[in-house]
């Protein structure tokens, strides 16, 4: 008896720790937002620079909190893109409420997600982002999900730019750990993580570890994943995102 006491000890403790970041997020009030979807902002930030004062090409990733309770445990991430000398951005995403979920047309890059402010993860520009534009057309295009959307543990919008990151050569990005589904492999058990450098082991986006420059380390448990990044100078608690100095992601120093 006293066995199996310690190990439901065990267990519960770490549903608590697990469930702890979404729990103070949801007594804190800090992410109401509207009271429906119909109503949720969906006006741009003023983040991303606008076609006409910037000439040059653009690559920036954005996430925000999720829409509703789904904002406690995980962000939606896009990428956006601009050519050289375009007139508009163009903001790949995956979203679950159509048959065919990855959407890939001109629109702001930078809108609020339903109410939710959106944050620069990364921003590359200028001959690296012309280099890579054309491969991310092509990562999208190869996406191998495009019907399929989970919002847990994957595939989602977070397991399809995580899929274009590590596509697309040289686009190194490092996600955030409450981007939940970004560690769904599919089939894989291995991979490289987006940020470029490292790797993880994923058992079906449950379970998992990860190990990255510019990730640090990752530990999943049922698709929450709570670790430290020493580059970073920061701490990643579930639901709650990574709290840390610096950010090791590209990002010009006009635009942090």
């Amino acid at each position: 008896m006293k066995p199996l006491l310690k190990y439901t000890g065990w267990m519960l403790g770490a549903i608590l720790l697990l469930l702890s970041g979404p729990l103070l997020l949801a007594a804190s009030g800090t992410l109401h937002g509207a009271e429906s979807w119909h109503t949720a902002t969906r006006e741009s930030a003023g983040i991303a620079p606008l076609p006409s004062e910037a000439e040059e090409a653009i690559i920036q990733v954005y996430g925000a909190r999720a829409w509703s309770w789904r904002g406690y445990f995980a962000v939606h991430t896009w990428i956006a893109t601009k050519e050289k000398g375009a007139s508009h951005y163009r903001v790949h995403e995956v979203t679950g409420w159509r048959n065919y979920v990855v959407n890939s047309r001109p629109g702001e890059p930078d809108r609020h997600w339903y109410g939710a402010r959106p944050e620069l993860y990364a921003d590359i520009r200028g001959e690296d982002a012309e280099k890579l534009i054309p491969q991310i057309y092509q990562a999208v295009e190869s996406y191998p999900y495009p019907t399929e959307y989970e919002a847990w543990p994957g595939p989602n919008s977070n397991t399809f730019v995580a899929w274009v990151i590590r596509e697309v050569e040289g686009l190194d990005v490092a996600l955030p750990n409450h981007a939940i589904g970004k560690d769904y492999l599919g089939d894989q058990i291995v991979a490289e993580v987006p940020g470029g450098a490292g790797y993880q082991l994923s058992l079906g986006g449950y379970f998992g570890l990860l190990a990255g420059v510019r990730e640090g380390l990752e530990l999943n448990l049922l698709g929450l994943s709570f670790g430290v990044n020493p580059l970073a100078l920061g701490v990643k608690l579930p639901g709650i995102g990574e709290l840390a100095l610096r950010n090791t992601n590209p990002m010009p120093e006009y635009s942090e």
